[in-house]
C-alpha cells in the first residue's frame, strides 16, 4: 500500500490480552501517541478505539491498519475478523464506516511483527549465538504470547516477502524426558498436544502443573506472569525450573524453523516476557537445543537468533505496510 504525504495513520496491534493503538503520518517511522489497553477491560473493539480516539482525536483523511491475532492472509482482502484468542468479532468496513476513516486494511499480527523486522536496528536486537546475518537469506519470526506467532520471509526482487502459515499450531515433539513428561500431561487433558499449548503463557502454566504432578506437589500458581516472577526471585525452585524447561523447548522449535527454510537471514524471537529474560535465555540451554540437529548440527550452528528489544513490533509492522 503506497502513502500519500500528509495521510494520517491509525495504527493498532490487537492480541489476546492486550490492544496497543498508534498514530503516524507520511514516511516517517516514528510512532506518536502509543496506548495499550487491557482487553479484559473492554467489551468489544469499538469500545478500545472510542476510548483511544476520544484521547487522540484524528483530523482530516485516515488510514487505518489493525495487525490482528487471528487467520489473516496478506494475498487477499478481508473484511470480518474473528479473533483466535479473545471473543471478539468484527468488520473492516462496518469500522471504517463508524469512524469515518479512508480506508481499514486487516493483517495478521505476527506478519506485521515479521514486516518489522528487516527495518530493526542492531541496537533493538540481542544475539543468542550463532555468526553474522546473510542480508538476503530467508528469516523466521516467533513469539510466545497469549498464543505462538509462527512467520517466515523470504528475500525477492522488491524485498523480503513474508509467507502465509500458522505455524505455532504444528504438534509439539518431545525431545528429552521432561519433554515427554509435559506431553502427557496435556494430551491426557486436551488431546492433541500443539506448539502453542507448550510455548505461550498458558503454555508455561501447562510446563509447570506437568513437572508439579511428576514431582507430586501442588501446583499453586495460576498464571505466567506469577511463575516468571518467582524463577526471577528464587522463590520457588519449580517455577525456575518450568522456566528452563520452556528456554529449552523454544530452541528446539526455533532449530527447527531454521532448518525448514535454512534461515540464513536469522530467527527472530519476540515477547513482551522474552524481552526481560535476556540473561536467562543467554544462561539456558536455548541454543544447545537449537544446535542440538543430529547430523545436521553444522547446517544450523552459524545460523544466528535475535531476541527482539524494540518496542511495540507489531505497531511498527502496520506502519511498514501502510508505508510500502
Amino acid at each position: 500500500m503506497n502513502s500519500l504525504q500528509g495521510e494520517e495513520f491509525l495504527l493498532a496491534d490487537i492480541g489476546g490480552t492486550h490492544m496497543r493503538l498508534a498514530q503516524g503520518g507520511g514516511m516517517s517511522a516514528e510512532l506518536l501517541n502509543v496506548k495499550k489497553y487491557a482487553c479484559n477491560a473492554f467489551g468489544s473493539v469499538e469500545a478500545v478505539l472510542s476510548e483511544y480516539l476520544n484521547s487522540h482525536p484524528m483530523q482530516g483523511s485516515v488510514t487505518a491498519c489493525f495487525a490482528v491475532a487471528a487467520p489473516v492472509s496478506l494475498e487477499e482482502a478481508v473484511d470480518e475478523i474473528v479473533m483466535t484468542n479473545r471473543q471478539w468479532q468484527f468488520s473492516a468496513k462496518q469500522l471504517s464506516q463508524q469512524f469515518g476513516w479512508q480506508s481499514l486494511a486487516m493483517i495478521n499480527d505476527f506478519e506485521a511483527i515479521a514486516l518489522a523486522v528487516p527495518c530493526l536496528q542492531d541496537a533493538q536486537l540481542v544475539q543468542l549465538g550463532g555468526g553474522s546475518r546473510n542480508p538476503r537469506g530467508s528469516i523466521a519470526v516467533l513469539g510466545p504470547g497469549t498464543g505462538l506467532g509462527v512467520k517466515h520471509l523470504v528475500a525477492t526482487e522488491r524485498g523480503y516477502k513474508v509467507l502465509a502459515g500458522e505455524g505455532g499450531h504444528v504438534d509439539f515433539a518431545p525431545v528429552d524426558e521432561r519433554d515427554l513428561v509435559i506431553w502427557r500431561y496435556i494430551r491426557e487433558r486436551k488431546g492433541r498436544v500443539s506448539l502453542e499449548d507448550v510455548l505461550s503463557g498458558r503454555g508455561l502454566v501447562h510446563i509447570y502443573q506437568a513437572l508439579a504432578a511428576e514431582k507430586g506437589v501442588e501446583a499453586e500458581l495460576r498464571d505466567a506472569v506469577s511463575i516468571v516472577a518467582a524463577a526471577q526471585n528464587e522463590s520457588c525452585e519449580l517455577c525456575a525450573e518450568s522456566l528452563q524447561q520452556f528456554c529449552r523447548i523454544l530452541g528446539s522449535f526455533a532449530g527447527n524453523l531454521a532448518l525448514t527454510l535454512n534461515t540464513t537471514g536469522g530467527v527472530y524471537i519476540c515477547g513482551g516476557v522474552l524481552s526481560e529474560l535476556v540473561s536467562l535465555l543467554q544462561q539456558s540451554d536455548f541454543r544447545a537445543r537449537f544446535e542440538d540437529k543430529g547430523r545436521f548440527r553444522d547446517y544450523v550452528k552459524d545460523i544466528p537468533v535475535f531476541l527482539i528489544t524494540a518496542p511495540e513490533p507489531g505497531l511498527r509492522g502496520a506502519l511498514a505496510y501502510l508505508q510500502s
